[in-house]
């Protein structure tokens, strides 16, 4: 990976952090067994790592446009093909090794402010131990006036023709040719997510009311789960080429920032105000063998 980077380890745990490379995990693995998508040695494309996070929103402003108490706001887009900016800043930012020891490190990332018109402090707290991966992921206004805010993770699973994700959603959001929400409706049918065969599915959808907890398996190896108290809501993305799928716990639903403030509340935007701090815990940890 491009500059420095930290390998933590705790019995058969081992996480390497990249800090230069959107404050990314590039490899996640248990007894050397890929947990998440693994990167390379020496890359520097984010969308390779094996996990980026989402701060101080998560996925799309729908046209990059949105207005917050009398003042339009306009972000550019941030990815290649696609018209709306997704995920915030800090994935595509240099973070700063606060410091680490053997199995436990602190990244960090400071947004002054500029087309996302307040300057922010942002921190990702990784810890190992005997289960597996505790992710704590905060941000802090530091502006003069109130700043709305959202947080997630954006972890990539290797996958193949077995591998099941098993989670309690109660709704799913269709969506158009441009990954933007349409409709909310029930999450049965194409859109289920109990013991559902994830890998090759044609799917890149925002669900609510998640549980909080998803498991992933597949026969004869160790489970994998992922869970956060904070994230009431979970994106899917499984590309129909299959090898690998995204499953995100995030604090609010896709394009909530396109939405009235008065809805932000019941769509998981949180408003900060100065000084204020938003936090998001998560793990990723292995369970019994499947």
């Amino acid at each position: 990976m491009v500059g420095d980077v930290i390998a933590l380890r705790s019995g058969p745990f081992e996480v390497v952090l990249a800090p230069a490379v959107g404050g990314s995990i590039a490899r996640f693995e248990h007894d050397g067994r890929p947990i998440l998508r693994g990167a390379a040695d020496g890359e520097s494309d984010v969308l390779k790592m094996g996990c980026f996070p989402l701060v101080p929103y998560c996925n799309r402003i729908r046209g990059g446009r949105f207005d917050f108490r009398g003042r339009e706001i306009v972000i550019a887009p941030n990815m290649g093909g696609d018209p709306s900016p997704l995920h915030g800043q800090g994935w595509l930012a240099r973070w700063t090794i606060e410091w680490a020891t053997q199995d436990e490190g602190i990244l960090s990332f400071d947004h002054e402010a500029g087309e996302w018109p307040w300057s922010y402090e942002s921190r990702q707290h990784f810890r190992l131990d005997g289960r597996g991966l505790g992710i704590a992921l905060s941000c802090r206004n530091l502006s003069e006036g109130p700043m709305p805010c959202g947080l997630g993770l954006h972890p990539y699973f290797p996958c193949g023709g077995e591998t099941a994700l098993d989670t309690h959603v109660e709704d799913v959001w269709t969506v158009d040719e441009d990954v933007l929400p349409v409709e909310r409706q029930p999450a049965t049918g194409r859109f289920a997510l109990a013991q559902r065969k994830i890998c090759g599915q044609d799917l890149d959808n925002g669900f609510s009311r998640w549980s909080g907890s998803a498991e992933i398996s597949e026969p004869g190896a160790p489970a994998v789960r992922i869970s956060s108290p904070n994230a009431g809501y979970f994106q899917v993305y499984s590309p129909a080429a299959g090898g690998l799928f995204v499953a995100e716990p995030v604090t609010h639903a896709n394009a909530a920032l396109n939405e009235p403030e008065e809805r932000w509340a019941s769509l998981g935007l949180r408003i900060l105000q100065p000084g204020e701090t938003a936090t998001l815990d998560a793990r990723i940890e292995v369970s019994q063998a499947g």
